[in-house]
């Protein structure tokens, strides 16, 4: 254990028409706060809520001084957290944050155990359903059991986030300065999809991540609102963290496209000046070689924080590229005698082909692949050789959130 003596550590708790929930809520925390060793305190992020929630907040700051209050129109659940995560780094100087719902579907109790791990030195922390010792109400029919299993597979398996069971849980320890590295203005998401960006986000930056098992309970008071456009937004914006977290690839087949330029160019001029054929092919692919190391060196790759210099980068792309180059070599040398009365260009494209997916394939797991360190990129499996999506440093962008979650979370912003 790592020995951390007083973080200084707020739990965020965005609320929307919570007033049945916030005053038992805050008294249940400040009881679990007095066998903490660290400086615990309460942010209230709330969205203009009718009810009067802040109004309850208020009266008992005049019991608590760790309990602090910031109000803002109602623009959904993620951006009451990124405001909630500014104002606790940025004005009260947190060292963690806690995203925690207001209706008692996170117990108080299990915050102590999430923020133990923190203490055992692990970035960022997970209250997970789904894994051993976790669990969802057992009331629980099936059709809710299924949208919570299904947003939490797309989360995973779609956004690629696969290293995490339980990807739309919102109850989570962070350390603040996970947050200044993430950029949460680069997350493009308002409302409950957040959680997964944020995720994702933490997984590209290759964080400590750590999941502790939890009971999630129905809320005590008030209904859930859940609405069409909260789903919607969940799967565009899973599918937004695919597309972001493929920018790797796509650059990669640009420089390809410069590639064939590149080749076909130089073969071409090569044929002009008389060179033969079976020379000329492999010289100008060489070529077409080296200006794609290059790119994708400085531009396609460039994110990636590798173990090797840049000159052992480029020794492996040239031990790739020349299986590629034979593999290129035997295509177009057994078309060209296949079909002898076809364009020699024609032959030459073809056999870039095969060789482009394994030099794409080798490249990206290999030779701009990630240090092995400890902090297994998720990244770069999705970044990387998708976009490295995961993105954000092979990076991807961004809480697909289960229905339940979307649900409870709903209800707690509107």
């Amino acid at each position: 254990m790592l020995n951390e003596s007083k973080l200084k550590t707020v739990i965020i708790i965005p609320t929307y028409n919570e007033r049945e929930n916030i005053d038992s809520l805050i008294e249940e925390l400040q009881r679990q706060f007095e066998r903490m060793t660290h400086e615990m305190h309460i942010l209230v992020v709330d969205d203009s809520s009718p009810d009067g929630t802040a109004d309850a907040v208020r009266v008992l700051q005049s019991s608590y001084a760790n309990l602090h209050l910031i109000e803002g129109r109602n623009a959904g659940l993620g951006m009451a957290y990124i405001r909630g995560m500014r104002h606790a780094s940025e004005q009260l100087g947190a060292d963690v944050v806690f995203e925690m719902d207001a209706d008692f579907s996170h117990k108080p109790e299990d915050v102590p155990r999430l923020m133990s791990e923190i203490d055992a030195g692990a970035d960022f922390v997970v209250g997970s359903r789904y894994i051993k010792g976790g669990s969802v109400p057992k009331d629980w029919g099936l059709l809710r059991r299924f949208n919570s299993l299904g947003g939490n597979i797309a989360a995973r398996y779609i956004a690629g986030v696969t290293q995490v069971k339980d990807c739309t849980a919102g109850f989570r320890a962070i350390r603040t300065s996970i947050l200044q590295r993430i950029d949460l203005s680069r997350l493009h998401v308002q409302g409950y999809a957040f959680q997964v960006a944020l995720l994702h986000a933490a997984v590209v930056e290759r964080v400590k991540i750590k999941e502790v098992p939890v009971d999630f309970v129905n809320r005590k008071y008030g209904e859930s609102k859940l609405g069409l456009r909260d789903i919607l937004e969940f799967i565009i914006n899973v599918w937004w963290i695919r597309l972001q977290s493929s920018r790797t690839f796509i650059r990669f087949g640009m420089v390809g496209i410069s590639g064939v330029m590149v080749n076909l160019g130089f073969f071409t001029l090569f044929l002009a000046m008389g060179v033969n054929k079976y020379v000329a092919s492999p010289i100008a692919i060489e070529l077409s070689i080296i200006s794609n190391f290059l790119l994708n060196n400085y531009w396609t790759f460039r994110h990636r924080k590798t173990k090797d210099r840049t000159r052992i980068r480029g020794l492996k792309f040239n031990l790739v590229s020349i299986l590629a180059l034979g593999v290129s070599y035997a295509t177009f040398v057994a078309l060209s005698l296949a079909f002898p009365e076809t364009a020699a260009q024609i032959h030459q494209l073809i056999g870039i082909l095969p060789a482009t997916i394994i030099n794409y394939l080798l490249n990206s797991y290999w030779t701009f692949g990630y240090a092995h360190n400890g902090k297994h990129s998720g990244r770069d499996r999705q970044r990387g050789a998708q976009e490295e999506m995961q993105g954000n440093g092979d990076r991807l962008g961004r809480h697909v959130i289960g229905a339940d979650e979307l649900s409870a979370a709903r209800q707690k912003r509107h």
